[in-house]
């Protein structure tokens, strides 16, 4: 079945076979089979069995979420109103959402999972990364990433998110567990292994043990680093050819001298820096230097509470210095760098049709108008889904 989505006043493709024509003006374009089949000027576009007519309104990429923890129970409001009040950010908060995800059911927590698919969904999300890091248990890390499979296919085996409470005094034989008996059962259900180097987690040296061993199962890499200070989780990251590092607010000149070299991604996470009332990082300089970055929500219970990646597009033209157009590309082809997909992001033909009709005549009102719904259709692989 095929789907045309004619009548857009603006779309923007971000198509890197046509990169001197990132938007068009009085545009279509064709889904087949799940697939961009055309793109081109409205008057030119071939027939469909169906349709879906833009009304001038301007047409984007679906957002590429390349970092979420999502299956999870219970919240940490008291925590961020204490931030609020100048009480600063820690990792320690993570121990109160592991015990309430352990005392859940997987009942419990698939239905909030669903919940939060939903609500990105409708915020033009479509294609999301999910980690585990609420379990610290081989089965309940193993249950986190099981959940997190049936909703999208790139999932991530986050077991060293932080120390386990029943290891704190046994720091190395909680390391030995993630890179053992934990990765094993997780590693079937996980595309990705992540770690998270913090003073308050784990160290360059742990996570290089972590990362290995992940490897070693056939797992691509991830990093969290440098969200509270230039940790030598960068230069780890660069190391071992990680696909991300992820939070990236401090960084060292020689950091970012090796991104600038390197294929990994700094994943910037404004919606975090709003959350926590910490510095943003300065994207205009990254992407000055040469550095491929990416826009995602980090979407958590603890250090941000938010899924919306037009409101981290907004931020990131509001306080890291990116035009609209860079953080829109951030967000969608950025974020598919991150994952290491050529197939989504973007809507040059042959990728995913995944794809957003705004309420508005221009990309731009996604940091114009903040805080304001403005998805007034979804498409998911060519599917139209219910607003």
């Amino acid at each position: 079945m095929s789907l045309a989505v004619d009548n857009i006043g603006q779309l923007v493709t971000l198509d890197p076979a046509d990169p001197e024509r990132p938007v068009r003006v009085d545009a279509a374009l064709v889904i087949d089979d799940g697939r961009i089949a055309w793109v081109g000027d409205a008057r030119r576009a071939p027939a469909a069995d169906s349709r879906l007519d833009a009304r001038g309104r301007a047409v984007v990429p679906g957002f590429v979420d390349s970092h979420s923890h999502l299956v999870f129970a219970g919240d940490r409001a008291d925590e961020w109103e204490a931030r609020m009040t100048g009480v600063p950010y820690t990792a320690g908060g993570i121990l109160r959402t592991v015990a309430a995800t352990r005392a859940a059911s997987d009942d419990e927590l698939r239905a909030r999972l669903a919940r939060h698919v939903a609500e990105v969904r409708a915020q033009g999300t479509t294609t999301i990364e999910v980690k585990s890091g609420y379990g610290l248990t081989v089965a309940d890390e193993q249950r986190a990433v099981r959940l997190a499979a049936e909703v999208t296919p790139e999932t991530t085996f986050l077991g060293a998110h932080v120390v386990a409470p029943e290891y704190a005094d046994d720091r190395d034989a909680y390391v030995e567990l993630v890179c053992g008996e934990m990765l094993a059962a997780c590693a079937p259900h996980s595309r990705w292994i992540d770690v998270f180097i913090d003073a308050g987690a784990f160290t360059v040296d742990e996570a290089r043990r972590v990362l290995k061993a992940g490897r070693a199962a056939g797992l691509g890499l991830r990093v969290h680093a440098g969200q509270r200070a230039a940790d030598g989780g960068v230069a780890l990251a660069v190391e071992l050819g990680a696909a991300s590092v992820d939070h990236a607010t401090h960084l060292t000149g020689d950091d970012v001298d090796a991104l600038a070299a390197a294929s990994t991604v700094a994943t910037l996470l404004p919606l975090v820096e709003f959350s926590t009332r910490q510095p943003y990082p300065d994207a205009r300089h990254l992407i000055n230097a040469g550095v491929t970055i990416a826009i995602a929500s980090d979407a958590n219970p603890g250090s941000n509470y938010s899924s919306s990646m037009p409101l981290a597009i907004a931020l990131a033209v509001r306080e890291m210095g990116l035009t609209p157009l860079e953080a829109l590309a951030a967000a969608t082809v950025g974020g598919a760098a991150a994952l290491q997909r050529g197939d989504v992001g973007h809507l040059g033909v042959g990728a995913r049709g995944d794809l957003v009709v705004l309420q508005a005549p221009d990309f731009r009102w996604l940091g114009y108008r903040p805080g304001v719904p403005l998805v007034a259709h979804t498409v998911l692989g060519g599917e139209v889904l219910a607003s």
